[in-house]
């Protein structure tokens, strides 16, 4: 197990060094080839998962012994969840990066595989001070993502993305290290000597706003989202894809496993103000992305609103919401990734992305509209496809928090609805438009990477329990530590 968990780490760095040296096609390949080796032992990893043939190992290495920082890295059905979805969705998004040729390709697949392995380190990591690298690590090849591929005003836009995120990681620095500083004798940054620690709610709310305003600028919770809307929009599709689909998930992740066990009585005391922060951004984000007319900036805006209800269920502190939470970043991410893959498909085709150039594409392409809808009504959590049992989950999760929460966060289905057919409609009916008669059919690497998407939203949608088995027992654990917490402190 322990090697398992190695082979996830090495196997992108390996193949990022390989591919700085080829060119073209060649490079794209062999990253997708990477990718592939690394999906293969995630879904190792998930096939004894379920069937509960392994005993759970770490790998555990001192790294600076003096300052109580080790190489500890572990896995459990949280963290599973978020590296599946971590090994799934590279793959694809490096797959659909080699439809179209770009300069410096290699240096762009290798920034991809330092993205993944730099995510699936801040999964994977049992060190609080190894989950702060890996999470920057992560920030990194993204910003060069974004400012070497990116579009109009890509420097700009990219450097107020990076400011914003490495502002909201030093709180997080400054948290961790206060957390280091109270483990009593050698002092350690092990997750797990965190969680024994008996803070006062003084110190657990310092500990809740270190963690909470760096987390809350990644997901992004309104109103630390400014940065979202115009990276998504910039960056080249394999990098919003790469925010949108995995990279905000680290934020909602660090909710999960720092914020809820390590300070449950701030929690307690500032979940309302945190939750009516959410269900702003769901609305917000909602009325927004009703008013765009660039699909791209759409789904941006839709995103903010999907990752506010995800957050509200996890504040939300029982079962339902976090295991609602779970679901549903999975779910967002292949969802996310499918949208901007396909909106991608049109604008390459008909050198535009705004809505009113378009209409009429069902009567064009057919196949096309078929995926585009299966897709879009995923994303509105139709009954029988992925959205739906996450968000019926979450919505069940802020119920029990807060009856009147949960109408407020309901709206993200209603008005998710209402942009969306929008959207539909005036893509895919009408009269046929120049734009839409530049659309040529799908080539078969598209139709590939179109299937996979939506087989996995219509199976996820009627068998979401291969993903809620994995995590429930961990979650159930979360939850009993955070009851243990707060029945000491007499909460």
């Amino acid at each position: 197990m322990s090697s398992h968990i190695l082979m996830l780490l090495l196997i992108p760095i390996v193949f990022m060094a390989i591919v700085l040296f080829l060119k073209g096609k060649q490079a794209g390949y062999t990253a997708l080839v990477g990718s592939v080796l690394t999906l293969t032992v995630s879904i190792i990893l998930t096939f004894h998962y379920h069937n509960q043939d392994w005993v759970v190992e770490d790998f555990n290495h001192s790294w600076i012994p003096s300052f109580g920082i080790n190489l500890h890295f572990g896995i459990d059905g949280i963290s599973l969840i978020l590296v599946l979805l971590t090994t799934l969705l590279t793959p694809i998004i490096i797959f659909s990066s080699l439809q179209s040729e770009k300069q410096n390709s290699n240096i762009l697949y290798s920034l991809i595989l330092l993205m993944q392995a730099g995510m699936l380190g801040a999964f994977l990591a049992k060190d609080a001070f190894l989950f702060y690298v890996s999470y920057e690590v992560a920030l990194i090849p993204i910003y060069f993502i974004c400012g070497m591929w990116g579009g109009e005003n890509r420097i700009a836009v990219t450097l107020k993305f990076f400011i914003y995120t490495l502002a909201g990681s030093l709180f997080m620095l400054v948290a961790i290290i206060y957390l280091y500083l109270q483990t009593p004798g050698n002092h350690t940054f092990e997750i797990s000597e965190f969680y024994k620690l008996s803070l006062t709610t003084s110190q657990q709310t310092f500990i809740f706003w270190g963690f909470f305003l760096a987390f809350a600028v990644k997901i992004p919770i309104f109103p630390f989202h400014s940065w979202q809307p115009s990276t998504y929009t910039t960056a080249p599709t394999a990098g919003t894809m790469l925010l949108a689909g995995i990279m905000l998930k680290m934020g909602l992740y660090g909710l999960i496993r720092f914020v809820l066990p390590v300070c449950p009585a701030a929690v307690a005391e500032w979940n309302t103000l945190a939750i009516a922060l959410c269900i702003c951004g769901i609305i917000y984000g909602s009325v927004i992305a009703m008013r765009q007319n660039d699909l791209k900036t759409l789904i941006a805006f839709s995103s903010l609103a999907h990752v506010g209800l995800i957050a509200a269920g996890i504040f939300s502190m029982n079962t339902q919401g976090i295991q609602g939470a779970l679901l549903q970043m999975f779910n967002h991410g292949v969802n996310a990734v499918a949208l901007f893959f396909l909106i991608d498909l049109l604008e390459r085709r008909s050198g535009t992305r705004l809505m009113n150039a378009f209409g009429g594409i069902a009567s064009v392409e057919k196949q096309l509209a078929v995926v585009f809808a299966i897709v879009m009504l995923g994303s509105v959590g139709l009954p029988l496809t992925n959205g739906f049992v996450g968000e019926f989950l979450l919505l069940f999760g802020v119920y029990n928090w807060n009856m009147w929460a949960a109408l407020l966060a309901g709206l993200t289905i209603i008005l998710g609805a209402v942009y969306m057919l929008r959207l539909y409609r005036h893509v895919f009916f009408g009269e046929i438009s120049e734009a839409s008669r530049s659309v040529s059919p799908m080539t078969l690497t598209e139709k590939i990477i179109s299937y996979k998407l939506v087989l996995l939203i219509l199976i996820l949608g009627i068998l979401p329990n291969l993903i809620l088995n994995i995590s429930e027992s961990s979650v159930n654990n979360l939850l009993q530590m955070i009851s243990n917490h707060s029945n000491i402190a007499g909460i």
